[in-house]
């Protein structure tokens, strides 16, 4: 096949894992041709790239060629465009600028300050015993021995007190229940006396009725005997 003839593809590098050989990708739309809708097409080529030029991202030019492998039938002809790589500025310090130690550090250099005079230190320990005061627990002692009995005594007085209004009070309610089971046991007997009575009508109303049956089954007989 002639050069002029040849397919000439411009595509994005997308993968470059294996050695000699870059995937380009190409992208491009076409209309549907029924629902005249917009798609978007993606045809993946595998290129031959001998010197492993081609990078991720890269904007390529490829062309086809004779089967080099069983799936690699293009070549690389030129890098249109490589990646763009931010540049990133090394961040630069200032010549001026103060290194500060950390106070530890300047602790531990210090040496510590010793004392030579024993007699400055004993001073603080020989005041402590004659600060300590002693008059005031004598004069709470007798106080406290005082105010006891006096206590018992308040405490006491309130208990007779209250012995001698619970016996009047025990002598009111006995008062008090007598009358009430007077009136009870009238009650009592005058509802036995009630039911005396009705006893009494309810045997009389029976003995009547007894009579009228008598009564009545005779006056049946002599009907029949006369028929």
């Amino acid at each position: 096949m002639a050069r002029s003839m040849r397919k000439v593809r411009i595509g994005s590098v997308v993968g470059t894992a294996r050695e000699k050989t870059a995937v380009v990708e190409m992208v491009w739309k076409q209309r549907h041709r029924l629902y005249r809708k917009q798609m978007r097409r993606v045809a993946r080529f595998q290129v031959h790239d001998p010197e492993n030029r081609c990078q991720l991202g890269d904007l390529v030019r490829i062309e086809e060629t004779r089967p080099i492998s069983k799936t690699k039938h293009w070549r690389l002809m030129e890098i249109i465009q490589s990646r763009q790589v931010a540049d990133v500025a090394p961040m630069e310090l200032e010549s001026d600028a103060v290194i500060v130690t950390p106070e530890s550090d300047a602790v531990e250099d210090t040496p510590a300050d010793v004392v030579d005079d024993p007699s400055s230190a004993d001073p603080a320990a020989g005041d402590s015993p004659e600060e300590t005061p002693t008059g005031d627990t004598g004069d709470d002692a007798p106080e406290t021995a005082v105010d006891t009995p006096t206590n018992e005594a308040d405490d006491d007085a309130p208990e007779a007190g209250d012995e001698t209004s619970t016996d009047d009070t025990s002598g009111d309610e006995a008062s008090d229940e007598a009358p009430a089971e007077d009136a009870v046991a009238d009650e009592t007997s005058a509802v036995a006396s009630d039911e005396s009575t009705a006893d009494q009508e309810t045997q009389q109303e029976e003995d009547e009725t007894s009579k009228q049956d008598v009564e009545v089954s005779e006056a049946q007989e002599d009907e029949d005997g006369q028929r």
